[in-house]
């Protein structure tokens, strides 16, 4: 991963979450990948995928936490109240968490009682130009 493509990533996220003091740093054993952090707490690691040609990143985020609390764990994470969490049709071991109106991924339960979550999201090329 280019420097370039680090700091984009960043704003990228930082706008994503509504989290001004949000880091992303190289990943010490790959390449391929970087770190995603708040403060001193390591929040993920942003991997890139480079198939069929065309370049993308998916983040992907540990959230220690049930279903209940979902909502409540990211918004004090990031501070940012606009964050949430919905149903999915036809889904019941995913939801999809948004910022306002926009789409940020889906969060899927680790385990089938869903006392742990996993954050996936697609971050495309596209979505860094602007940036």
């Amino acid at each position: 991963m280019h420097k370039a493509e680090i700091a984009k990533l960043r704003e990228f996220l930082r706008r994503s979450f509504g989290a001004p003091t949000l880091k992303v740093a190289p990943n010490s054993k790959s390449a391929e990948a970087a770190d995603v952090s708040l403060g001193e707490r390591k929040l993920g690691t942003i991997t890139v995928d480079d198939e069929d040609g065309d370049r993308s990143f998916a983040f992907a985020m540990q959230l220690p936490v049930g279903r209940p609390v979902l909502q409540d764990y990211l918004r004090r994470l990031f501070e940012n109240d606009k964050l949430t969490v919905s149903g999915r049709l036809k889904k019941t071991d995913s939801v999809e968490l948004n910022n306002g109106p926009d789409f940020l991924g889906i969060v899927s339960a680790d385990d089938p009682k869903g006392n742990t979550y996993t954050l996936q999201m697609a971050i495309l090329a596209f979505d860094l130009e602007d940036l």
